[in-house]
């Protein structure tokens, strides 16, 4: 059993050193470690600090690209040298490397296909209230678009099977993390938590320049992930919405009328023929998001088995320990 460790890098000289430092050296039920740089792009002394510590596979963006590229030129990168498990987890120090054995436990009992280090974030000191607040919403919606009972949909301290990365693709050019969730839920995959303990700040994050934009940002990628999956459930919304509300003034129309008032109320007439095409268009939207649904899972099962064939086959845990 081959555990890979990614770690996408963006300028993390100050820090990489104690990350490389705590990551185990030995875990049960693992038969070999191997650690990954993700270089995305960095203009300091990231790619020196990984080798002076003994990093040899590392994956090079010539231009910053993204934390969802690299985590997926990483992913792609582990299944290529014979990953069986990949555990993700950040060059800023953010997360204890000291639990990777904790993290990967639930997929080497079968348990589960993803394993996510849920950071406890009401107790982490520096979120403010409204952060706090933020992230407990944000996994709320992110649960309800995937059907799980996550408490950290966030958190990218985590723990993928390869069976599990051969269903996920990565779309997004944000954050993977709720994309990736979102998935897995909607494909079935098994996902737990763990409690984890984060380690203190180091910087402020490199993904977002506010907690707005974070919040616009990952509102964009969720929606885009729900609608894949559930198209039907948006544009049945927007359709009922725009067909109640386009009947009203038809129906005030009917009511003066039928009162004797024989005034000019084309205004009615219009607002409500506007509402009710946009009721129309909504269904045609929900039709062909449906079909485009079912040429996205045909072409998604034909890339898990181009991955089989590149790769070599993957099973679920389950279907090991049996």
């Amino acid at each position: 059993m081959k555990l890979v460790v990614q770690i996408p890098c963006l300028n993390e000289e100050a820090t990489l050193g104690l990350v490389l430092s705590t990551i185990p050296t030995q875990i049960d039920g693992i038969d070999e470690i191997d650690i990954v740089i993700i270089d995305d792009g960095s203009t300091d002394r990231t790619v020196e600090v990984a080798r002076a510590h003994g990093v040899t596979h590392i994956v090079k963006h010539t231009r910053t690209m993204g934390l969802a590229r690299s985590f997926a030129d990483g992913v792609e990168y582990a299944l290529a040298n014979g990953a069986d498990i990949v555990v993700n987890t950040d060059g800023d120090n953010q997360y204890p490397q000291e639990r990777i054995g904790d993290l990967v436990a639930p997929i080497l009992a079968g348990r589960a296909d993803i394993v996510i280090g849920d950071r406890q974030t009401q107790s982490i000191a520096h979120f403010s209230p409204f952060k706090k607040a933020m992230q407990r919403f944000g996994s709320w919606v992110v649960n309800r678009a995937a059907g799980t009972k996550l408490p950290d949909a966030a958190s990218g301290f985590r723990a993928y099977s390869r069976y599990s990365l051969y269903r996920l693709n990565i779309v997004t050019q944000f954050s993977y993390c709720m994309e990736t969730i979102i998935q897995a839920g909607n494909k079935r995959l098994a996902i737990e938590s763990v409690p984890v303990v984060t380690n203190p700040k180091t910087r402020e994050s490199r993904l977002f320049s506010n907690v707005f934009e974070h919040m616009i940002k990952s509102a964009q990628a969720i929606m885009r992930s729900y609608i894949m999956f559930k198209p039907w459930s948006i544009f049945r919304l927007l359709a009922l919405t725009f067909g109640v509300l386009g009947l009203i003034p038809f129906i005030r129309f009917a009511i003066v009328r039928i009162m004797g008032d024989d005034g000019n109320h084309i205004q009615s007439l219009i607002l409500g023929g506007a509402l009710i095409s946009g009721a129309l268009l909504s269904i045609a939207l929900g039709v062909l998001s449906d079909l485009l649904k079912t040429n996205r899972v045909l072409a998604e099962d034909q890339l898990e088995r181009l991955k089989t064939q590149q790769y070599g086959p993957a099973h679920s845990p389950v279907d090991r320990v049996q």
